[in-house]
């Protein structure tokens, strides 16, 4: 579904997966795109693959394009905007699904807006984080996330790999779970399929315990 979501800076793009109508939906997910500056937006096809998992997963699943990017409104910030705008686009996700619980996630740029995000909204039950640049940018407001989650990580990615991420962080936020795709760059350009895969098994296993 396209749509628009209403966002600080005035409408949003964005697209929505939802399962089919009447299936039970005990969390909803918003999964954030890649640098603006750099060509980044909701379909990226590593956003498209991560957030393709947590669809099959069962859960409805909102892409958006931050401010500035393509069809959204306004400028692109840089400064704690673009965390504002996930926000707008988790009360939409929260308005529509009242009872559900809320998820965010996002790919490189993406993963650190979601991080920020995090800190200061709690409605964020949980985390999905692909590519988190630990090498290119400052990423040290990581640790003070109170959320559990998932961190996927390439491991030939030159933004960063599971080795640095750890190397930062010898003991990670409580309740995360780190995973590596093997031979992978930071655009996972042969392994899109397993990202995909490995994101749909772990929400698959944390909407268990939510039964």
């Amino acid at each position: 579904m396209d749509l628009f979501v209403p966002g600080p800076c005035g409408p949003l793009e964005a697209k929505l997966w939802e399962p089919p109508q009447g299936a039970a939906t005990p969390v909803v997910a918003v999964f954030c795109h890649p640098h603006p500056l750099y060509g980044g937006t909701m379909d990226n096809k590593v956003v498209f693959r991560a957030a393709k998992g947590l669809a099959e997963a069962g859960i409805p699943t909102l892409r958006f394009n931050f401010r500035g990017v393509r069809r959204s409104a306004g400028e692109h910030h840089g400064q704690g905007g673009e965390a504002d705008d996930l926000g707008a686009c988790l009360d939409w996700m929260a308005a529509r699904y009242p009872h559900a619980q809320l998820w965010a996630g996002g790919f490189s740029f993406g993963s650190r807006t979601a991080v920020q995000r995090a800190l200061v909204d709690q409605r964020i039950a949980r985390l999905v984080l692909v590519a988190l640049p630990v090498r290119a940018f400052d990423v040290r407001y990581f640790a003070g996330v109170q959320q559990p989650g998932l961190v996927v990580m390439a491991d030939r990615d030159e933004y960063g790999t599971l080795a640095e991420l750890r190397e930062q962080f010898p003991v990670l936020p409580a309740g995360f779970e780190t995973q590596e795709v093997a031979n992978s760059g930071h655009f996972f350009d042969e392994t899109g399929h397993e990202l995909q895969a490995r994101v749909r098994e772990y929400a698959e296993r944390q909407l268990k315990d939510l039964q």
